[in-house]
């Protein structure tokens, strides 16, 4: 039973992850030479100060998210340190990076190793940390969208809809490629069936289930909070760090320093879509970038270099935490075998 959930999950791994580098291969396929040079010139010219300061503000957004599942964790009668707490989370997030997904039940693991907090007591305020955010986020695609439907009406009448059309038009020309996507459809159906008439714990329904009782016990520790008030204020602050280290990176090449704080938001909102795909958000996370500023008036060339910025400055700062976590994680359990804690 292991041993096929480690393969489920190994085979999950590299189908994200080749879906990251294909799209990774054909977001570069199609550049011209001139294209390639000034998508490298753009990385020599950046300035990478801004690089670092949106570095130590997504240190500062996991500070921020550690306190608020520290909340949740004492509500619920456990009382880990920060420290503990904040190389749980970024021991997460560093799982993240290779399996999707795999980091909410790392973390939790991390605090059964250094404070003997069961999992499944903690997985149960992951739960709710996740649904809060998941709804924090389609708040935030509900404005982008309000504010900026011109901008989205005009992207689809441009880029999507007359591909659409005449795809209709000439279905003989495409009757390949309309076969390859009934097939996928077919087994997108197949698969669907299969879960749902697997046994009564596999299907969607009980997972479905699982999430909505996680994150109604979860609502429940909240009012038991003596300050619920700074639990919002620390949800409030985590996307506004993830706002401020889209923005900001902005200021690295002179082509995007001008862009607004709405074309933050919007590449932040869009670009989440990319991280919930891909590990990471590996390949597609800059695509979507590109295609998002392009509405701001940003080449293709630039927003693409921009979203390769983007996406570098927030990998490379969980690697380097959870690196760090991990090593810690290390020395700890080598204290504790030798007797010293």
């Amino acid at each position: 039973m292991m041993a096929g959930s480690r393969l489920t999950g190994a085979l999950k791994f590299l189908l994200f992850l080749g879906i990251g580098v294909l799209i990774t291969w054909l977001s570069l396929r199609g550049l011209s030479p001139g294209d390639r040079a000034h998508i490298t010139a753009s990385f020599r010219e950046a300035n990478y100060f801004w690089v670092l300061l949106v570095i130590l503000i997504g240190v500062v957004s996991h500070v921020l998210r550690a306190l608020r599942w520290l909340m949740l964790l004492r509500s619920s009668g456990d009382h880990p340190s920060l420290k503990n707490t904040f190389i749980a989370v970024m021991t997460g997030y560093f799982a993240n990076l290779a399996f999707p997904r795999l980091g909410e039940v790392t973390r939790c693991g991390v605090l059964y190793t250094t404070d003997n907090i069961p999992v499944n007591r903690s997985f149960g305020t992951v739960i709710t940390e996740r649904a809060i955010d998941f709804i924090t986020f389609l708040l935030m695609l509900a404005g982008v969208v309000a504010l900026e439907y011109r901008l989205l009406i005009g992207y689809l009448d441009r880029r999507i809809f007359p591909g659409l059309l005449q795809k209709v038009q000439a279905p003989s020309e495409h009757i390949g490629a309309l076969l390859v996507i009934f097939g996928v459809l077919l087994l997108l159906a197949g698969g669907v069936i299969f879960v749902m008439r697997s046994e009564p714990r596999h299907t969607f329904r009980f997972r479905i289930r699982t999430i909505l009782l996680g994150f109604w016990q979860g609502l429940i520790s909240i009012g038991k909070m003596r300050r619920p008030w700074l639990f919002v204020v620390y949800s409030l602050l985590i996307w506004v760090c993830y706002f401020l280290m889209t923005w900001i990176t902005f200021r690295a090449l002179p082509q995007t320093m001008h862009l607004s704080l709405l074309a933050g938001l919007s590449v932040l909102v869009m670009g989440t879509f990319g991280v919930m795909a891909t590990p990471g958000g590996i390949g597609l996370y800059p695509v979507i970038a590109m295609e998002t500023m392009s509405l701001y008036g940003i080449p293709a060339t630039t927003g693409l270099a921009m979203g390769w910025i983007i996406w570098a400055a927030q990998t490379l700062m969980i690697i380097l935490t959870g690196t760090a976590a991990l090593l810690w994680l290390s020395m700890l359990k080598k204290r504790r075998k030798e007797g010293n804690l």
